[in-house]
């Protein structure tokens, strides 16, 4: 399944959270650290709603840039 995931850079680095999976979140000092983190974080994410008989959750958020006049 994929997942969007929102990137905010930080004053210490970045940080990444998946709307559709509420709590599941990474932060690193660098964009592609925080990349690898938030990956792992799903995956860790998914397989402990699996172990605990959790419905996994459909991908609903849709995310796009706007340009702002």
């Amino acid at each position: 399944m994929k997942y969007a995931v929102l990137f905010e850079q930080t004053a210490t680095g970045y940080s990444a959270h998946v709307p559709d999976l509420p709590g599941c979140v990474a932060a690193g000092a660098e964009a592609a650290e925080t990349t690898d983190l938030i990956r792992h974080a799903i995956a860790l994410h998914l397989a402990g709603m699996r172990e605990d008989g959790e419905p996994i959750p459909e991908a609903r958020t849709i995310a796009e840039y706007i340009v702002a006049a």
